[in-house]
């Protein structure tokens, strides 16, 4: 599977996750994910491409423990690294 459709399937996942996805120029600045007010965010540096973004995203859901419990592609899984719940 190509990266950008891994990178759509993993924000579609956080969101599911309830995770907020913010866009933004942080010029190489540690983005990734956070807690804000009582909502979860992800921050996604524009100034990266596809595969790091993706693991920005991934970096964030491997640290979630209900990410693992949501429905996803078995290559995005094994992407992350999450093992299926019981």
């Amino acid at each position: 599977m190509h990266t950008v459709e891994l990178l759509k399937q993993a924000a579609a996942l956080a969101r599911r996750a309830g995770y907020r996805i913010r866009q933004e120029y942080l010029g190489g600045a540690l983005g990734g994910g956070c807690e804000y007010g009582g909502q979860k965010w992800i921050f996604l540096d524009i100034s990266l491409g596809p595969s790091d973004q993706l693991e920005q995203i991934a970096n964030t859901l491997r640290q979630d423990p209900a990410a693992s419990r949501l429905p996803m592609p078995d290559e995005l899984r094994r992407y992350i690294g999450l093992r299926k719940s019981a």
